[in-house]
C-alpha cells in the first residue's frame, strides 16, 4: 500500500466501529480438568490474541476455569478459591487488552454454588450473571452441585475481592460503542421453552451470549445450530455461542468446541470442529442493523410491553473499553448479490421457490379474470424473457396450450437484428402464438403529428423519441388483449421501479399485471440461467436464454452511433449489480448511504474475495472501487427518493417475491410522491471520501 493509499484509509469512513459494527469472537481454549492455573493462563493467551484480531467481545466456554467435566471436584474448597484467585488475575491482566472477557467460573454466593459468566473489561470486573436453568437428566447432574440463577435479581456478589452486580437482569452497555448492548445465559438456558435471552433481547441487548460446555452427540450440532438460528431471529439479535472443546474430561462424554456466531437468522461465522489446537471464531456483528431491525417490527416493541417492559426492570451495567479505530477490515460474509440465492446446498429449491412465486401469482389472476389470452411484448431482452417463460410454465400448470400466449415482438427504430432474432427463436421455442409488429410507421406519424425534429429528418433522439415507441408498444398491447379477451402481462423489473427506469403511464410502466414487479434484474438474470440450465425449458429453449442473458442489456429505442456502440442501460444508469445492492439495504434495512458505500466497498473492491453466486459466470466477476461505488450511488439516491416515486404510487398488481422488498405501495414501500433526496446526498457527501 502506498503512503497516499494509507492516508486515505485512514479516513473515518473505513472504520467498521463508525457504521454501527461490533467485532466479537468465541474461543475454545486449551483446558486441563481442575487446573485452574493452567486454564487461567490458556484463557489470557486466547484473550490476547483476540486482543491482536481487534476483537471487542469474547466469549469463552461454560466453568473454562476449572472445566466444566470434573463432577464432585467443583465442591471442593480448594478450587473454588483457586477459581476466584485466577479471576482476580484474569480482571488485572485485561487492563491491556481491548475485549470484554466473559469467563466461565463456578462462583459461591450465599450458602450456594453458581455456575457463572463472569463478564470483565479494561481493567475491572463488571458483573456476575448466573446459570438459570440447570440440566439434570441422562448424563447432566448439576443440580448435585449448583443452584438455579433464574430467581436471581436484584443482588450483588463479591469476586475477586469486588462487588458487582449478580442476576439474571443485567444488560452491559458500552459507553463508547452505541448499540454495543449484551445479555449473558450459559448452556442449557437457550435450550428451554423459555431462553433467559428472550427477556434479555426485549430488555434492549444486540447481542446474546452463551458460555456452553455442551458434550458433542451424533446431530447435535444442528441442533445447536438451529436453537441460535431461531433465537437470533425470533428476538432481532446476535447470537454468540462457544461450546467446550479438547482438553475437557473424556470419561464418559466427547466435546467439539463448536463456536457459533448468528445475527438476524443469519450464520456469520462458526468454528472447526474437534481441533486440537484453540479456536477463535470471529465476526462482525452489524448492532445498528439489530436496532434499525427493531424499529420496523412492531411485534418486538408489543413482546416487550407484554413482557413487563424489561428494559424498565433489567439493570444496565455501563463499561468503557477500548476498541480499535481505523480500517481494520470487516470480518463477515457481505452478498455481493443481496436478491439472489446464495445457498449451494439448496439452490435448485430456492430458484424454484422464487420462480414459481411469479407463476402462482400470474395463475391466481389468469382464473381471477376469465380471460382468453395473456398479451406479452417480447423484445428479446431479459424482463420479457423471464415474463414469457413464467407465463408458459403457468400455462403448463393450468393445463392451458401455450398458444394461450399471445407474444408480440414489435422493432422500432433501434432494434437490431439480434435481439428481434432472439425474440423470434424464443417464441417459436416456447411454441406461443407469435406475431410481429413494426411501430416505426405509427412513431412516425405521432412525431410528425407532435412536430418533432426527427419527423424532419434531425437526429433528434431526445425523451420524447424514446417514449414515443415505447408507449406505442404498452398502446398496441392493451388493445390487442381487448381484441383477443386477454390481459397484458407487464415485463418492467424491481430494479427498473426503484431507478424509475421506464415509461409512465403508456408505457412499459403499466400493465393488467406485473410479473416481475417484486424481481430485481439480478435475480432475473439468475432465474433465467437456472432455467436455461434447468430441465424444464433446457431442451427446448436453453440455446436461446443463454444467447439473451449474453446480450448487452440495452432499451434498443435510440439508433446506433456512427461507431457502431448501441444505446447502454448501465452506462446511463449504473451497473445493476451495484444499483440492487444500493437497493437492498436502503429498502429493506433503511442504512445510511455512507454505511450503504461501506458495505458495497467490502463487497465489490476485490473480485477475487469473497463468494460469487454458485456458477456465476468468471468473465462478470467484476471489481467496482470506492469513487465508483460513490459516483453510481449518488445517481441511485437521486433517482431512488427524488425523481421516481411517483411511477411506483401508480404500479399495477404484482407478486412479492424476496424477503428484502417490493415497491408497491400497498405493500413494502409507501413514500411521497414529492419527497426531496438532500437528506441522503448531504450524508453521502460527509461521511463518504472521494477517493479510497
Amino acid at each position: 500500500m502506498n503512503a497516499s493509499a494509507a492516508a486515505d484509509r485512514s479516513h473515518p469512513f473505513f472504520s467498521l466501529h463508525e457504521h454501527g459494527f461490533v467485532r466479537v469472537a468465541t474461543s475454545t481454549p486449551h483446558v486441563r480438568p481442575a487446573d485452574v492455573a493452567v486454564n487461567r493462563d490458556a484463557i489470557l493467551a486466547e484473550a490476547r490474541r483476540a486482543h491482536e484480531a481487534h476483537v471487542d467481545l469474547l466469549v469463552f466456554p461454560e466453568l473454562c476455569l476449572s472445566a466444566y467435566a470434573i463432577d464432585d471436584l467443583h465442591l471442593q474448597g480448594a478450587l473454588i478459591a483457586a477459581v476466584d484467585a485466577a479471576l482476580a488475575e484474569i480482571v488485572a491482566a485485561s487492563a491491556s487488552l481491548s475485549p470484554v472477557l466473559l469467563v466461565g467460573a463456578a462462583l459461591v454466593h450465599g450458602s450456594s454454588l453458581y455456575n457463572c459468566a463472569v463478564v470483565i473489561a479494561h481493567g475491572k470486573l463488571l458483573g456476575v450473571v448466573p446459570k438459570s436453568f440447570l440440566p439434570n437428566y441422562r448424563e447432566f447432574y448439576e443440580k448435585r452441585w449448583f443452584a438455579s440463577g433464574k430467581a436471581v435479581r436484584g443482588q450483588s456478589i463479591t469476586v475477586a475481592g469486588q462487588n458487582v452486580p449478580f442476576g439474571v437482569d443485567l444488560v452491559f452497555a458500552s459507553e463508547v460503542l452505541k448499540d454495543f448492548r449484551f445479555f449473558v445465559e450459559i448452556c442449557e438456558d437457550v435450550w428451554a421453552p423459555t431462553p433467559p435471552s428472550t427477556l434479555g433481547a426485549l430488555a434492549g441487548a444486540t447481542i446474546l451470549c452463551n458460555l456452553s460446555a455442551s458434550n458433542i452427540t451424533i446431530g447435535k450440532s444442528d441442533e445447536r445450530h438451529a436453537l441460535c438460528k431461531a433465537q437470533s431471529s425470533r428476538t432481532s439479535a446476535a447470537y454468540v455461542y462457544c461450546a467446550a472443546g479438547h482438553g475437557e474430561s473424556t470419561t464418559d462424554l466427547a466435546w467439539d468446541g463448536q463456536g457459533i456466531v448468528y445475527e438476524l437468522g443469519e450464520c456469520l461465522a462458526q468454528s472447526e470442529r474437534f481441533a486440537l489446537e484453540p479456536q477463535l471464531c470471529i465476526a462482525d456483528i452489524d448492532c445498528e442493523r439489530i436496532v434499525g431491525d427493531r424499529l420496523r417490527l412492531p411485534t418486538f416493541a408489543d413482546a416487550a410491553e407484554l413482557a413487563g417492559s424489561p428494559a424498565q426492570t433489567f439493570r444496565t451495567v455501563p463499561f468503557r473499553h477500548a476498541p480499535v479505530r481505523g480500517d481494520i477490515g470487516l470480518q463477515r460474509p457481505i452478498r455481493r448479490f443481496p436478491f439472489v440465492p446464495n445457498r449451494p446446498e439448496k439452490l435448485d429449491a430456492d430458484c424454484y421457490e422464487a420462480f414459481n412465486i411469479q407463476v402462482d401469482g400470474l395463475m391466481r389472476r389468469l382464473e381471477s379474470t376469465g380471460s382468453k389470452s395473456m398479451v406479452i411484448g417480447i423484445s428479446g431482452g431479459l424482463d420479457s424473457t423471464h415474463a414469457l417463460i413464467v407465463a408458459a410454465r403457468a400455462c403448463d400448470r393450468l393445463g392451458l396450450p401455450r398458444t394461450f400466449i399471445r407474444g408480440y415482438t414489435m422493432p422500432g427504430f433501434a432494434t437490431s437484428e439480434g435481439t428481434k432474432s432472439n425474440a423470434w427463436k424464443l417464441m417459436d421455442a416456447l411454441g406461443i402464438t407469435a406475431e410481429e409488429i413494426d411501430i416505426r410507421p405509427a412513431a412516425t406519424r405521432m412525431l410528425e403529428d407532435i412536430g418533432h425534429a426527427f419527423a424532419d429528418g434531425e437526429p433528434v433522439y431526445d425523451v420524447t423519441f424514446e417514449n414515443v415507441q415505447a408507449g406505442l408498444r404498452t398502446d398496441y398491447l392493451f388493445r390487442l388483449a381487448s381484441q383477443h379477451s386477454g390481459f397484458v402481462i407487464g415485463t418492467g423489473d424491481l430494479s427498473e421501479l426503484a431507478l424509475g427506469w421506464c415509461t409512465y403511464g403508456v408505457g412499459d410502466q403499466m400493465s393488467h399485471y406485473a410479473v416481475n414487479a417484486g424481481v430485481p434484474k439480478t435475480l432475473i438474470q439468475y432465474l433465467i440461467r437456472w432455467c436455461a440450465d434447468g430441465e424444464d425449458f433446457a431442451a427446448e429453449a436453453g440455446a436461446i436464454l443463454h444467447a439473451i442473458l449474453d446480450t448487452e442489456i440495452s432499451p434498443e429505442l435510440v439508433p446506433a452511433g456512427a461507431d457502431g456502440a448501441i444505446q447502454s442501460t448501465e452506462e446511463k444508469i449504473g451497473p445493476y449489480a451495484l444499483n440492487d445492492f444500493f437497493l437492498h439495504h436502503i429498502m429493506r434495512y433503511g442504512q445510511t448511504p455512507s454505511k450503504v458505500a461501506f458495505l458495497a466497498w467490502h463487497a465489490w473492491h476485490d473480485a477475487a474475495q469473497g463468494q460469487w453466486p454458485d456458477g456465476y459466470p468468471a468473465d462478470r466477476r467484476l471489481a467496482y472501487d470506492l469513487p465508483v461505488i460513490r459516483g453510481w450511488l449518488e445517481k441511485f439516491l437521486r433517482r431512488f427518493f427524488a425523481f421516481s416515486q411517483f411511477k411506483r404510487s401508480a404500479i399495477p398488481n404484482g407478486p412479492k417475491v424476496s424477503s428484502g422488498g417490493a415497491l408497491s405501495p400497498r405493500g413494502d414501500w409507501r413514500a411521497p410522491s414529492d419527497a426531496r433526496a438532500e437528506v441522503w446526498l448531504a450524508e453521502l457527501d460527509a461521511k463518504v471520501p472521494l477517493e479510497g
